[in-house]
């Protein structure tokens, strides 16, 4: 399975400023075959007790809604 890459990194651009608001960010790393988007929390998101929220409710809801072919989008360190 081929996921557009540009178009995961268009989401994100889009959620971007939102994470910025509150001193965070995020970073894409990779996206696996099994359409798996890796993404690295920055700033504030680090440890933040939300960060699970914001990655699942947030980031990942966002890429599945534009780019449904993802399965899912979790945090890599």
């Amino acid at each position: 399975m081929s996921i557009n890459k540009d178009k995961v990194k268009e989401v994100i651009e889009k959620i971007r400023p939102q994470l910025q608001m509150d001193g965070g960010d995020v970073e894409l790393v990779d996206i696996t075959d099994e359409g798996v988007v890796q993404v690295r929390l920055q700033g504030h998101c680090v440890g933040c007790m939300h960060a699970q929220e914001t990655l699942k409710l947030g980031i990942e809801r966002a890429i599945q809604q534009f780019v449904p072919e993802v399965k899912e989008v979790v945090n890599v360190f």
